[in-house]
């Protein structure tokens, strides 16, 4: 929490009596026309100031709100509204991470979805220049006197007219464009950055005005100049404030209930700020949540029942950040710096549940409509749950088919029980799959044809590890690894049976539904396919896996390819009579070279200097959508009939990955506090000898040795504490190399003698070895 959150300053503006005054002589008529406010919001948040002064404010508000008391549910929702969750296509596009397939660009909106141009009303005089209020600062070092700065934060903030005449770049012109927001930035952070230093009673005037400004200017159509106002006054950074947050919450309400066009113009005006200016409007919205939810003085906010609507519009204005972070290529920010941490401690499932039950109604706010806040810990929370839930149901649900028809319940029931031999691992895995489809959803249980023991969750990530590694193997022939990028992609060649490639879907989610990490090296571009759409289709004719791709997502693939792509976009000379390419591609299938038309008669179109762009695209397409269709169409189809659920729709690709393949944030100290010891104390010389040198290893060999103990360089979603990492003692020869069982992520370790002599036998036996250390 921050210093300013710790420690509120007094907010309330001195002058606020004799703004309200003013409102009440001459604004009659136009008073009447104000939302309704919550009264206790005002006076909670903003007797904390000057007590005397606002007692007329906190009056003059109360009044505001009996008199529009009978029309507040007509006039003033206090609730944001949402479409209906299971209609996907009703989504609305700001709310990107629910249904990344609804990613609508603004500037293909149709004229009648866009807003009217209104008539920009005629500005007051530009009071100052930034150079001439540069001049004033400097002005105030010497002799001490504010007034001159007073007048000009008095003046700019008394109105949304005051504040466009103050930091337009032109007060002439309209500036109705999507991607200008005809704002002078540093003119904007030159003010804000100063005002922070000014006497509180500037402080005070500009929250003043700022108030009156609100007030005064809830009225009908938007012109672009009202937006412009909201744009600076979201940028004040007197709202990381917590006395400050009744008129931040109004703000918020009146950017939040905007229409939709009118949000597209912000959140292109968004992605255009620095990125420091845009991570500040990240943290101080996430901050406002986090303390309404958990007040550090209980008595600092009203009651949250009176205030319902400030989480939800801080959360809508939160969603056009994401969506304008989304926009940019590289992002201003991580996703990461969405998640709001603060609520892994409130009830999620409660969350999922009024979200299930509601959808994106306006009748009742879940966060888990704006599920970029939520942290993939919590997502991941929220999805073992549910699928606890859903075997749970499905246990029962057998139990009770058995007792029915008078059977003995046999335990085995409750569980996805696979029986498999080592010597035909995957013919077995796939026909006891598709033999119990429907026991898809149970608890999974394997067990080896010829063995004995149970198993406690070291059989089954056998079971996954040695699947995982026969099935990716080159000469199996499904998958074509990439040794520029490291990563596998589907091979394209055709087959009469892609079966297969739904048991490598139904692995996926088998392991995301028993909270497995997997050794997988697929490119983000492949679980951006798999949520395309995140919801398997009802019907059987709309295509699946298919996504918007680009050549930056074939880069992660092929990064050859893709450089000769891009030197073809880039190339000067005469593209048609150098390259002498035509609107086909050529692949090599079993020794044999096969052509496909990228478009109708490719093959007679020449790649010319106008259309290689078209080129470009088609073949990327190509590559990684239509060429794989039937393959990625099995894979999708066999991970979803594992993991079809509410719950997947929450999650971005990158976080499908995670929750698949692990983390590959290292934090080496934290797996030493979680290590376990068979044979060994922590205090032990080995031991001490062993992270000394660990510690001391680059990540690379780091990133080695947790492959060799675990079977993946990656840490799960819960952190090193979940790798259950145990150090057992070896009563080998200290000759001998250590040894690991990755099913138990288990470190076998000799009791060697010296640093010297461990750090050489670890560096070999972590360098030497497949990762898998199978026994």
């Amino acid at each position: 929490m921050s210093e300013a959150a710790r420690d509120p300053s007094p907010a309330a503006p001195p002058a606020v009596a004799a703004a309200t005054s003013e409102e009440k002589k001459g604004k009659e008529p136009e008073r009447d026309k104000l939302p309704p406010i919550v009264t206790a919001g005002a006076a909670a948040g903003l007797d904390r100031g000057a007590k005397g002064q606002i007692s007329t404010f906190s009056t003059f508000v109360s009044t505001v709100t009996q008199k529009k008391e009978a029309t507040e549910n007509r006039s003033s929702p206090t609730h944001l509204a949402f479409p209906n969750i299971k209609n996907v296509r009703d989504l609305p596009p700001i709310c990107l991470d629910v249904r990344q397939k609804q990613r609508v660009s603004v500037d293909a909106l149709s004229s009648e979805m866009k807003a009217p141009v209104l008539p920009e009303p005629i500005l007051p005089s530009q009071p100052k220049t930034m150079k001439d209020f540069q001049e004033d600062l400097e002005k105030v070092k010497s002799s001490g006197d504010w007034k001159t700065v007073h007048d000009f934060y008095l003046k700019t903030f008394d109105s949304f007219p005051e504040l466009n005449a103050a930091f337009k770049k032109d007060a002439t012109t309209l500036f109705n464009t999507i991607e200008d927001s005809g704002i002078n930035a540093k003119f904007v952070n030159a003010v804000y950055d100063a005002l922070l230093n000014t006497p509180q009673d500037i402080q005070k005037t500009v929250l003043k005005g700022i108030i009156n400004s609100l007030l005064r200017e809830w009225k009908g159509p938007r012109t672009k100049d009202d937006l412009r106002a909201y744009f600076i006054l979201l940028q004040n950074p007197q709202f990381n404030n917590t006395s400050t947050y009744v008129i931040y919450a109004h703000l918020l309400r009146q950017i939040a209930t905007l229409v939709e066009a009118d949000h597209h113009f912000l959140v292109h005006w968004f992605k255009k700020l620095s990125q420091k200016r845009f991570k500040q409007l990240v943290e101080r919205l996430l901050q406002f949540i986090s303390l309404r939810l958990f007040p550090a003085k209980p008595e600092e906010f009203p009651p949250i029942t009176k205030c319902s609507w400030w989480i939800p519009s801080a959360s809508k204005v939160l969603a056009l950040l994401n969506t304008a972070n989304n926009l940019v290529h590289p992002p201003l920010t991580s996703y990461t710096d969405f998640y709001n941490s603060t609520l892994d401690h409130i009830d999620l499932m409660e969350e999922y549940h009024t979200w299930q039950s509601f959808g994106n109604s306006h009748s009742r706010f879940s966060f888990c409509q704006y599920p970029f806040v939520i942290s993939i810990a919590a997502k991941k929370i929220i999805i073992q749950r549910d699928s606890e839930q859903q075997m749970i149901s499905i246990a029962r649900q057998s139990l009770v088919d058995k007792v029915s028809r008078r059977q003995r319940p046999d335990m085995n029931m409750l569980f996805l029980n696979m029986k498999v031999r080592r010597t035909h691992l995957v013919s077995d895995s796939l026909d006891e799959l598709t033999r119990k489809r429907s026991d898809l959803k149970k608890k999974l249980k394997v067990t080896f044809v010829g063995e004995a023991g149970l198993d406690m969750g070291g059989l089954t990530k056998e079971w996954f590890l040695l699947l995982i590694r026969q099935i990716f193997h080159p000469d199996y022939g499904m998958f074509t690894y990439h040794k520029d990028s490291h990563c596998h992609w589907f091979s394209s060649f055709k087959c009469d049976n892609y079966s297969e490639f739904r048991l490598v879907g139904i692995l996926m989610g088998l392991a995301v539904y028993n909270s497995i990490t997997l050794d997988i090296r697929f490119p983000p571009c492949c679980y951006k396919k798999l949520l395309s759409p995140p919801i398997v289709p009802s019907d059987q004719i709309t295509p699946v896996g298919i996504c918007s791709v680009t050549i930056d997502d074939l880069c992660q693939i092929m990064p050859e390819l893709a450089h000769g792509l891009s030197e073809l976009l880039s190339y000067e000379g005469n593209v048609e009579e150098d390259f002498y390419s035509t609107f086909q591609v050529f692949q090599e299938e079993f020794g044999i070279i096969k052509t496909y038309n990228l478009k109708p008669g490719g093959d007679k179109i020449p790649v010319t200097n106008q259309n290689r762009k078209e080129y470009v695209q088609l073949y990327t397409d190509f590559l990684l959508n239509k060429s794989i269709y039937k393959q990625f169409a099995a894979f999708y189809y066999g991970f979803h009939s594992v993991c079809a659920s509410n719950a997947l729709m929450l999650l971005r690709p990158e976080e499908v990955e995670i929750l698949v393949c692990g983390s590959p944030e290292l934090d080496m100290h934290a797996l030493q506090r979680s290590t376990q010891y068979d044979g060994y104390v922590k205090t032990d010389l080995t031991i001490r000898y062993f992270w000394d040198v660990v510690l001391g290893f680059p990540l690379d060999l780091q990133k080695k040795l947790l492959h060799f103990t675990t079977g993946s360089d990656r840490v799960p979603v819960g952190g090193m504490a979940d790798l259950n990492f145990k150090i057992s003692k070896n009563e080998t020869s200290t000759n001998w190399l250590p040894v690991a069982h990755t099913c138990f992520n288990q470190l076998c370790l000799p009791p060697y003698k010296s640093k010297k002599d461990l750090k050489q036998k670890l560096i070999i036996g972590i360098s030497n070895s497949e990762g898998f250390g199978l026994e």
